[in-house]
């Protein structure tokens, strides 16, 4: 599932242009806030299968989702129309956070019942 949608945002990335009606200003960053939220959930599920330690999956998870945006920023600046944008990145690590948080709480408040 993760590298199925990994290859998903490449997919998506790869595109000249995406057809999105324009909502609203800097709609991207949400977007982009979503998809790796998505993208955080699926690694950290994945990672902790791989680790003992919960703490080293969320880290896992983290790394590997900031590295995946930042590989995909430096992917569309080669794509005619697209270009790379630290704050598309910036927006990605800070989806990844958000989920990885409340997948904490989740597991926290699941543990406690």
């Amino acid at each position: 599932m993760l590298v199925g949608y990994s290859g998903f945002i490449f997919y998506l990335s790869h595109q000249a242009v995406l057809a999105v009606p324009a909502l609203f200003l800097h709609q991207d960053k949400l977007f982009h806030a979503a998809a790796y939220a998505l993208l955080a959930f699926l690694s950290v599920n994945y990672f902790n299968y791989r680790f003992a330690v919960y703490r080293n999956a969320v880290l896992a998870a983290f790394v590997f989702c900031a590295l995946y945006g930042a590989s995909d920023e430096w992917h569309q600046s080669y794509i005619d129309g697209r270009e790379a944008d630290i704050l598309d990145w910036l927006a990605d690590c800070i989806g990844a956070v958000f989920m990885l948080l409340a997948y904490k709480a989740y597991r926290a408040w699941r543990t406690a019942l």
